[in-house]
């Protein structure tokens, strides 16, 4: 059962590292002005909206490794392009991968502390927060995803299934 639950956290970190990649090589195909419209998305446009995804993350590695930066918001813009964003992405998704690659099953339902940007404390099983970053992940990658495909057309956003990176990565077969 212990390595059913680590594989689990560690086949989202692979992904989650996978999906990202795929989504800024198609944000690269954006012109300047197409990447910085605003769209109507929660932060506004992908730039902004690819920025708070490595805020979150940044501040969610912070809470449960004591380390890291600490943004200022969560509208912080980090980097001013994607030029410049996409191997902080990059590295952020190697030190998620890196952080889960050490967590056993024990540390997995045990409870983290952590206060929040207003802060507010809360605690709760350190599985349920992992469960958070990737969703979190997800979601706002969907966001940024129907933009593009708004933007470029949906031939130009990737598949970010959860099903296409297993079947890439050996999860699955046909048959």
């Amino acid at each position: 059962m212990e390595q059913l639950v680590t594989h689990r956290y560690r086949t989202f970190a692979a992904y989650n590292a996978w999906a990202n990649q795929r989504l800024l090589a198609a944000a690269s195909q954006l012109s300047d002005a197409q990447y910085r419209a605003a769209r109507g998305a929660f932060f506004g446009s992908v730039h902004g909206t690819l920025n708070h995804l490595l805020v979150g993350d940044r501040l969610w590695m912070r809470r449960l490794t004591g380390t890291g930066m600490e943004p200022a918001g969560l509208d912080a813009i980090l980097f001013e392009t994607l030029t410049e964003l996409a191997p902080a992405r990059t590295a952020e998704d190697a030190r998620i991968a890196a952080y889960v690659d050490g967590l056993d099953a024990a540390t997995l339902v045990a409870e983290h502390s952590y206060v929040t940007v207003n802060g507010t404390r809360f605690t709760q099983v350190l599985a349920t927060i992992l469960d958070h970053v990737f969703n979190h992940q997800t979601h706002h990658r969907g966001q940024v995803h129907c933009l593009i495909s708004g933007l470029l057309g949906n031939d130009a956003a990737p598949s970010l299934d959860l099903v296409a990176f297993q079947r890439a990565s050996g999860f699955s077969r046909q048959g």
